[in-house]
């Protein structure tokens, strides 16, 4: 093993003036990754698409000056709701180069819940495609303060003339002229302006520098579970990208030149948003992402076909190769080095890994509020069950949360986190009570518990609360019940994570019907299914007359069981 650099050793870098933007594109201009590929999108219906660094940088400087045209102000909140493409890194960036703040949605969310986020986030701009705006488009309607709906177009491949950095692509120089004026909006859509996203694009030749924002400056807001049954904010800073630092050497294993990364994830989510688009454009490194269907041989053959050197991906990925396919490292010579995160990956599945791609898997830990911190990495042997070690820079303590004292070695603590550590959140969004839940005593406590080893192996033991891990997404079951509540029939929900193996765990949820009800398991499994995301609808419903409950008439999640059924959805 190579020598570690010592955590004790560690110095933060924050400059006064960072834009997340800038350092992900404009700052490769005029270096020798100018011209370097910074992503290429494999799309199951659409083909390739593809952007150097230069076309990158060039395409979200347009999309900064669209948003200034159209007076969205500093600090103004632009909700994204795009699948995986080129699209997705230029809205996200030049946004940040226009000062305002990006919201990453799902598109797995329902159009109700894009309108809560819409709401809540104040959005003044919503970015989406055709397709999903037709289902978008009521619900949004009573959404005031959204001003501007930008409809991106079928991405097409530079190549063919169209997309990022086509011919025809109009000069690249800092605007020397005023904004143009906005164009008027399209009739039939009310006071909300929708307008075709290349179109307006391509009318752009000019662009003003990009926002000189300060390392503290709001950059983008994430949403995650919420304790109260609703999406909580996460803003973060444009420092967190220099928090996020210490995993090039503790969890990555960049090399100095070459990389290629093929990443299995969604941009929305802040683990694929981390280390598939800022941390590797931030280093100049080339990304792959898929878009469409999903199929286990299909990673392969992605790595194979563009020599990626890293693959990160969560477990239910690995396992559905090892389960499906009979590939090997020889399908893979490029290989080296692979990563995961969202839940935990089982003893078994990493041997296996082993055994037949001859590199390990390295997990972290992390959270919306402070990304991935602890890691296992190249420095130390993987010891299975454990999540390795704090990253350096983050000076991580186990704490009795009462006390906030520093719990023995080897007991159970709270993780906590100085509250200065630059890779930490800014605050919960329009909930100062939930912020300062979290911060106290200089301290941010996280809500998972962990215990360190003799040998200094950090132990993950996970939340004491009921937040669901399936599949690599977190599910409130508060968000669940709070939904399926809302049908008329339903008296009392709980929502739980069943566990049908080391590496499987279903969302699923117990229900009581009112009084001479007659809805049936499966019209609630649909009902689920129309109202939620679908990695949050529960898979399966099951009918009880009661629940098992505390004195105090709470809950017992832990004590449900489908022996309680009378009934259970079957679809």
């Amino acid at each position: 093993m190579n020598a570690s650099p010592s955590p004790a050793t560690w110095q933060w870098q924050i400059p006064e003036r960072l834009n997340i933007g800038v350092a992900c594109t404009d700052a490769h201009l005029g270096m020798p990754t100018e011209h370097r590929l910074a992503m290429i999108v494999e799309d199951y219906a659409r083909g390739v698409s593809q952007a150097t660094y230069g076309e990158l940088a060039a395409r979200s400087s347009r999309f900064g000056q669209l948003l200034r045209t159209l007076g969205v102000a500093a600090g103004e909140r632009v909700l994204i709701r795009l699948p995986n493409g080129l699209d997705y890194p230029m809205a996200f960036l030049g946004a940040l180069k226009a000062g305002a703040i990006a919201v990453p949605t799902s598109t797995l969310l329902t159009a109700e819940e894009v309108a809560y986020l819409a709401r809540d986030s104040g959005a003044a701009v919503l970015v989406t495609d055709p397709a999903a705006w037709a289902g978008l488009r009521d619900p949004l309607n009573g959404v005031d303060g959204l001003r501007h709906v930008l409809l991106a177009s079928v991405p097409t491949s530079p190549a063919s003339g169209g997309g990022v950095g086509g011919e025809g692509s109009p000069p690249d120089r800092l605007a020397q002229n005023g904004p143009r004026p906005a164009p008027p909006p399209l009739a039939g859509e009310g006071e909300k302006q929708v307008l075709d996203l290349d179109a307006e694009l391509a009318a752009i030749d000019t662009w003003e520098a990009p926002y000189d924002s300060r390392a503290d400056d709001p950059a983008y807001l994430v949403y995650t579970s919420g304790t109260t049954g609703y999406p909580k904010g996460v803003l973060h800073a444009h420092r967190a990208l220099i928090g996020r630092e210490p995993a090039a050497t503790h969890w990555f294993d960049f090399a100095p030149e070459g990389d290629r990364i093929v990443h299995s994830g969604k941009f929305n989510w802040t683990y694929v948003l981390g280390s598939a688009l800022m941390d590797p454009l931030y280093r100049g490194k080339t990304v792959i992402v898929h878009e469409g269907r999903n199929d286990a041989a299909g990673w392969i053959r992605l790595i194979a076909k563009h020599g990626a050197t890293i693959f990160i991906g969560v477990p239910t990925i690995y396992r559905q190769i090892l389960q499906k396919t009979d590939f090997t490292g020889a399908d893979v010579p490029t290989l080296r080095h692979c990563m995961s995160a969202g839940e935990h990956l089982s003893d078994e599945m990493l041997g296996l890994w082993r055994q037949r791609f001859g590199v390990d898997i390295h997990e972290a830990v992390g959270m919306s509020e402070v990304s991935y911190y602890l890691s296992q990495n190249k420095f130390r042997p993987i010891r299975p069950g454990s999540a390795g070690f704090p990253q350096p820079g983050h000076a991580v303590r186990l704490l009795d949360p009462e006390t906030l004292r520093e719990v023995a070695p080897g007991e159970e603590g709270m993780i906590g986190l100085p509250a200065d550590d630059p890779g930490l959140f800014l605050r919960y969004w329009n909930l100062p009570e939930e912020t300062a839940k979290v911060f106290k005593g200089g301290w941010f406590l996280t809500g998972d518990y962990a215990r360190f080893d003799d040998d200094g192996y950090i132990w993950f033991l996970g939340r004491r609360d009921d937040i669901i891990n399936s599949f690599g997404y977190r599910v409130s079951p508060h968000e669940i019940e709070r939904v399926m509540k809302t049908h008329p029939a339903v008296a009392d929900c709980a929502a739980t994570g069943e566990e049908l193996s080391a590496d499987k765990v279903l969302v699923v949820a117990y229900v009581m019907l009112h009084p001479r009800a007659t809805v049936s398991a499966d019209e609630l499994a649909a009902f689920g299914r129309a109202h939620l995301a679908a990695y949050k609808a529960p898979k399966i419903i099951y009918l009880t007359d009661d629940f098992p409950r505390t004195k105090n008439g709470k809950i017992i999640r832990k004590q449900l069981s489908p022996s309680l059924a009378s009934a259970r959805s079957t679809t």
